[in-house]
């Protein structure tokens, strides 16, 4: 063969080569060259990914997807898994809310799970003598626990949407009890901060300081108590925990502590199908969760809010894009303290809220010189404009363009510290999410009126923000994050970082962030914001605040046939997987 032969046979053979490789990986294409501006780059995959913030619940979703589960039952695994590997905020003991995008008929549900008052619940429970909010009361008392959500949320959840089993589900949280996992430095700092309060409480106090101190970092801690009613529940479904075994000791705790859930609160709870607050801006639909959560209405009209200023031409953080986004965020809050509570006993004006002739007659009220005082701020009127900190939140896409925004709660780290004896399950207090006397901030900061009252089966206003967008009816973002009254506007800036600022979403995870919830009036800013930049807001008369980190988002995006995910890096643990 000539030498020409032998290159031609050469170059034919490299091409059968890289078409059977081609094949053999079953057409699995390879993402976009990195942005080679980003210094920072997501995880990429190219059927399923799941992003937690504790790594072994990550790992148990992604199983359930590489089995064939769709994204609904990868989250409701890892829901249970979280309970177990992350007790300060993954939970069965409290609430949430869940979005869901169902690809096959481009269905957008919100699953409100969110905790309900007990029916001995009334207005005044935590008033004191004087008449002031006795905060001990409804933080850390009997007092303070909602009746739980989530178990009914997610077996709901499963039920409606699922294809798995509730067993299955169940299996890798129940082995995680049993088997128990490695304790890291992350559990061992939780359990120092939260000892003063889950030291008042024996079965608390059995639980994670069993010799008298925390586990040591690198042993296994094991949950035995927990593994018996996470079997339980397997078989049982959820009748044990509201009419059954567990549901007896959680009242029988109640009674002798002076809670006041009975079974009947039990009983009667149920999750509710709600309609998602739904936006758009630039051309993006943004779907998140209605009332009992102020976040989807809030996230929305801050958008709207925004929409007449050009914020990619002032660019990334610069002082005059922070300044718009503080005044918007200013007037949403203040809003939000008087018309957001449970839609099911109040009337809150949604259509008005995230309409845009009211966002239009808001942004006219911006100066873009000078900031406004919160004390000259008041809630306006939307009805003139009428239209049609420590939770945890994971996002699920599976290979057919399901989708799951969930975000769920004990509210403080590791609730009430009420730990239901021979359960192994912690108890929340999201019973000061309720405005105990109007005008009194929450432990958030947030303040709050005769809206978000105690009422016997009421909800509580969260600021929960679990969020998909859309763009050309396929699944574009799903994003949430924890983080009490800043939840909102953390998730509001994964927005605008991807959408408005064409970061990817590593970039837009990592970059500095901002927060004003209107009272107090403190611009809040995260180590990032340059010197320069705080001082011509100071200019514009802000009260400028160095804060700590702000939120923890597990952020999914979808650009052609690539997933993109990242797990924030404020806090630890966290873990993005895909396949």
């Amino acid at each position: 063969m000539s030498i020409i032969g032998k290159k031609i046979y050469l170059f034919l053979f490299t091409l059968a080569f890289i078409f059977v490789t081609f094949i053999q990986s079953g057409c699995t294409q390879t993402p976009p060259i990195y942005d080679t501006k980003a210094i920072f780059h997501p995880v990429v995959a190219n059927n399923g990914m799941v992003s937690t913030q504790e790594k072994l619940a990550t790992e148990t979703g992604l199983q359930v997807l590489k089995e064939g589960g769709n994204a609904v039952d990868a989250a409701v695994t890892v829901g249970f898994a979280l309970a177990v590997t992350l007790p300060r905020a993954g939970n069965i003991g409290g609430g949430g809310f869940m979005m869901i995008h169902l690809a096959e008929d481009n269905q957008n549900i919100a699953l409100d799970y969110r905790e309900k008052a007990p029916l001995k619940a009334t207005a005044n429970m935590f008033l004191n003598e004087k008449g002031n909010a006795d905060k001990s009361k409804s933080r850390f008392s009997p007092l303070a626990v909602g009746v739980p959500g989530t178990v009914a949320g997610l077996v709901m959840a499963l039920d409606n949407y699922g294809t798995i089993s509730l067993e299955r589900a169940l299996q890798p949280a129940i082995a995680l009890a049993n088997e128990g996992f490695i304790v890291t430095q992350d559990f061992v700092d939780s359990l120092n901060f939260a000892r003063r309060f889950l030291d008042r409480h024996p079965a608390s106090q059995n639980i994670f300081y069993p010799n008298g101190n925390p586990p040591i970092v690198g042993e296994i801690f094991k949950q035995p108590d927990l593994a018996r009613s996470l079997k339980l529940i397997a078989t049982e479904g959820k009748s044990v925990f509201y009419q059954g075994q567990i549901a007896q000791e959680l009242v029988k705790e109640m009674e002798a502590s002076g809670g006041l859930i009975s079974l009947d609160d039990l009983a009667k709870y149920k999750p509710v199908i709600r309609k998602p607050i739904q936006g758009n801006y630039q051309g993006y639909n943004i779907y998140s969760m209605p009332p009992p959560s102020s976040g989807g209405i809030h996230l929305v009209q801050i958008l709207n809010i925004l929409k007449p200023f050009d914020l990619k031409a002032l660019g990334h953080n610069t002082a005059e894009t922070i300044h718009l986004m503080t005044e918007a965020m200013k007037l949403a809050y203040a809003d939000r303290s008087r018309y957001l509570g449970d839609s099911d006993f109040v009337s809150v004006p949604i259509d008005s809220l995230i309409s845009q002739k009211y966002a239009n007659n808001l942004s006219q009220k911006i100066n873009i010189n000078r900031t406004k005082p919160s004390l000259e701020i008041a809630p306006d009127n939307p009805l003139k404009y009428k239209e049609s900190n420590d939770t945890t939140h994971y996002s699920i896409i599976d290979k057919d363009g399901n989708a799951v925004a969930n975000t769920y709660t004990l509210n403080f780290s590791y609730g009430s510290g009420i730990t239901i004896p021979n359960t192994g399950i912690l108890l929340n207090n999201e019973m000061d999410d309720f405005v105990a006397k109007a005008g009194v901030p929450n432990a958030y900061g947030l303040t709050g009126g005769e809206f978000n009252a105690i009422a016997p089966e009421k909800r509580m206003l969260s600021s929960m923000t679990p969020t998909i967008v859309l763009k050309d009816d396929r699944v574009f973002l799903v994003t949430g994050s924890p983080g009490g009254s800043r939840i909102i506007t953390t998730v509001l800036q994964i927005l605008l970082n991807v959408i408005d600022f064409d970061m990817n979403i590593a970039q837009g995870t990592v970059s500095p962030r901002i927060h004003h919830q209107w009272l107090p009036d403190k611009l809040f800013i995260e180590e990032g914001i340059n010197q320069d930049t705080r001082k011509l807001l100071t200019k514009k008369g802000h009260n400028v605040v160095a804060t700590r980190a702000m939120g923890s988002t597990q952020s999914i995006m979808k650009i052609d046939k690539f997933i993109y995910g990242f797990s924030d890096t404020r806090r630890r643990e966290s873990l993005t997987a895909g396949y």
